[in-house]
C-alpha cells in the first residue's frame, strides 16, 4: 500500500514503556492520513479556485465536486511519481 499512497503523511514514534516509564523500545505509528491524501488536500485549493471561476451546474454539485476530487488525486499521484525521479 505504501507504493500507491506514499506512506503516512505524519508518522510519529510510539514508545513502549515499562511500569516505571522506562523506554523499552519504539515503533513508528503510521495510522491516519496518507501522503497521497495530504498532497491531494494541498492541490485542492488552487484547483477549487480554477473550478469556481467557471460556470458550474449548481443543480448537480456532486458532478463537479467529483471532478474536482479526481483532479486533486491525479495531482497527488503526479507529485508522488515526481518524488521517485
Amino acid at each position: 500500500m505504501r507504493e500507491k499512497t506514499g506512506g503516512a503523511a505524519f508518522p510519529t514514534p510510539r514508545f513502549m514503556v515499562d511500569d516505571e516509564s522506562r523506554i523499552l523500545g519504539f515503533s513508528i505509528h503510521t495510522d491516519g492520513m496518507s501522503l497521497r491524501d495530504y498532497f491531494a488536500i494541498k492541490a485542492l485549493q488552487p484547483l477549487t479556485k480554477s473550478f469556481l471561476e467557471k460556470e458550474l451546474d449548481l443543480e448537480d454539485p456532486i458532478g463537479w465536486m467529483g471532478g474536482l476530487a479526481s483532479d486533486a488525486y491525479a495531482m497527488a499521484d503526479a507529485m508522488l511519481k515526481a518524488r521517485e525521479e
